[in-house]
């Protein structure tokens, strides 16, 4: 990182460091997006979502290795470009700019059409703009203010997921809300089987549940500015991985249990249903508020890592320096504004294409998925650094006490899945123009480092 005197300031908790992870892995696509997922494989999606998150407990271990070393802001980019390749660095931070410019341009509209809920002649402009102001204040203030708000955050989506799993089990098992008559384990496999839509449809699923899992490496952000920082990683990657397990596979386990896979694109949100089974007829407006809260913490989230990997591209010179200046309270300021200015834009482009015209509407639909395959990057470079960083580094790993279980054949495993899944959402007629539109932006991403910089190792960068 830059040696300068002002740094970003360790001031996040375990705790907050340990929700940022979480929240940042459960965003809107598990309240929203399950029932695309499920119609493509059925039944089976509990297991896609359980083998996709082994994955990605091999990754996180790998990043948590190289973390307990060395936990510096933005540190798997850093890692990346010591460890691969200075472009493997660059690729990685420009990729995670622009997969969260999207993400949270997503979320922002997300969030006007929850808004809608309560405020129904509320212009969507002004929703927007209310959201927008209010996320980039709080990640101004302090990096302490953005993980007290995304602790909050991700705390109201946590309570609901266990008390929808515990709900739905006592549904199953005893009956409850359904007049004491146990609805059991058939659904599983009673309309059309446990793989209804073969092995093609159970990796087509996963390429959806990778994207719904995008976000977990922003421990490798936040660690940089965590107090005791080796504890918070240990304690976090432990923790997160076997919580999101529990959270992701139990809730969609619930849900394909309680009602037969292939009418859940009939009965509307699963979550709500689920709720209102036992007779809480408020159920729409609570899930309505905490999907509102999934929102703001994927935008909130958004702005906090791009701007953090902003403030070391301008720091590398590969972009303006302004965006690597501090403010007093030791935040990088004009990173974050750039960042919300682009989430901004591409809000008010949204807005214009829907008034104008519904088909450039849809357009948003396939940008929004092109953030996949960017947003997988870094996990691709996880997994190569840490190679390198192992064979680097005898002496370190001889007493290191956080290893990657099963190196190197577990990092081997992971990149194999990965490039199976990217193959597969080409085949896929339903993502092959999302995943072309993000191979583009890392094609552009890749001919303007070698424009300016060439292949060759660089020395102008600061740590």
């Amino acid at each position: 990182m830059a040696t300068e005197k002002r740094k970003l300031k360790r001031s996040l908790s375990p705790g907050q460091l340990e929700m940022i992870s979480l929240g940042g892995a459960i965003g809107v696509g598990l309240f929203m997006g399950s029932t695309s997922t499920i119609k493509w494989t059925g039944p089976s999606v509990i297991l896609g979502y359980a083998l996709v998150g082994v994955i990605l407990y091999i990754i996180m271990r790998a990043l948590g290795e190289m973390l307990y070393v060395n936990p510096g802001t933005g540190s798997f980019a850093q890692f990346a470009t010591e460890y691969i390749h200075p472009l493997a660095g660059y690729l990685a931070k420009w990729a995670n700019v622009c997969e969260y410019i999207v993400v949270g341009m997503s979320e922002v509209i997300a969030a006007t059409e929850y808004l809608n809920y309560w405020w129904p002649h509320l212009p969507a402009w002004v929703s927007g703009l209310v959201v927008i102001a209010f996320l980039t204040l709080t990640n101004l203030l302090s990096a302490k203010s953005y993980g007290t708000l995304e602790f909050y955050f991700s705390m109201i989506k946590v309570v609901t997921i266990i008390l929808m799993i515990i709900l739905g089990a006592l549904i199953i098992v005893l009956g409850f809300g359904n007049h004491w008559h146990p609805v059991g384990f058939s659904n599983l496999w009673a309309h059309g089987g446990f793989f209804t839509g073969g092995i093609k449809g159970f990796i087509f699923s996963m390429s959806i549940i990778v994207g719904s899992y995008q976000g977990i490496e922003l421990l490798g952000i936040s660690a940089g500015e965590a107090k005791n920082p080796q504890h918070a990683v240990v304690k976090s990657v432990k923790s997160v991985i076997w919580r999101i397990l529990i959270f992701y596979v139990g809730a969609i386990g619930v849900i394909v249990t309680i009602y037969p896979w292939n009418k859940l694109g009939t009965i509307g949100s699963p979550f709500v249903q689920t709720f209102a089974k036992i007779g809480i007829t408020s159920a729409a407006g609570i899930i309505n508020f905490v999907v509102l809260t999934a929102a703001l913490s994927g935008a909130n989230s958004g702005i906090y890592s791009s701007s953090r990997m902003l403030y070391m591209l301008a720091h590398e010179n590969d972009a303006p320096k302004k965006l690597g200046k501090l403010s007093k309270r030791l935040v990088p300021n004009n990173a974050i504004l750039a960042i919300s200015g682009g989430i901004l834009l591409g809000f008010i482009l949204d807005l214009v294409s829907s008034a104008f015209s519904k088909s450039t509407a849809n357009l948003f639909v396939v940008v929004f998925s092109s953030s996949v395959l960017p947003g997988m990057i870094p996990w691709l470079v996880i997994l190569l650094a840490e190679l390198r960083f192992r064979k680097n580094n005898p002496e370190i790993m001889a007493d290191h006490p956080f290893k990657l279980p099963l190196y190197p054949w577990s990092n081997y495993l992971a990149l194999a899945f990965m490039a199976v899944i990217i193959i597969f959402m080409f085949i896929n007629p339903d993502t092959r123009v999302s995943v072309s539109v993000g191979a583009i932006i890392l094609a552009v991403l890749i001919i303007v480092y070698i424009v300016r910089h060439g292949l060759g190792k660089r020395t102008d960068y600061k740590y």
